[in-house]
């Protein structure tokens, strides 16, 4: 009986070093992916530090001042007058404030002398080009 016993908890023993070594191993990996992961972050969030420095260098005034300047004679560029900028007052109306043109009100059945007030949906001005700012 001492013998059978002592072979059952030999077996037991083994199992649990077997699992315990299976999970410290699953954990280890583990810890090898956060790792990389945490590298793969820092790369990106370095790239984004280097990105956003070179478009602080790019936009530099000084230094579209001087290329403004070397490619003036291929660019024309000049200054934008006072004038040229729209107040709100000055701008089309929007597309949903258009009078649906002929073709729908005839498909609505609101053609030709016919008294009922057409109801002018967004979606029914959608083809028609007014030149307008999208809101």
């Amino acid at each position: 009986m001492l013998r059978t016993l002592d072979i059952v908890l030999i077996v037991v023993m083994t199992a649990a070093a077997t699992v315990t070594y299976t999970i410290k191993h699953q954990a280890e990996n583990k810890l090898e992916e956060v790792r990389k992961l945490e590298a793969e972050i820092k790369l990106e969030e370095d790239t984004i530090d280097l990105l956003r420095a070179d478009w602080a260098l790019l936009t530099q005034p000084n230094r579209l001042e001087k290329l403004v300047g070397l490619y003036q004679q291929d660019l024309q560029l000049a200054p934008t007058a006072s004038t040229q900028i729209a107040q709100p007052q000055e701008l089309p109306m929007l597309r949903s404030e258009l009078p649906p043109p002929a073709d729908v009100l005839e498909a609505m059945g609101m053609g030709k002398g016919k008294s009922k007030k057409p109801v002018v949906k967004a979606d029914d001005t959608d083809d028609v080009e007014t030149g307008s700012v999208a809101r």
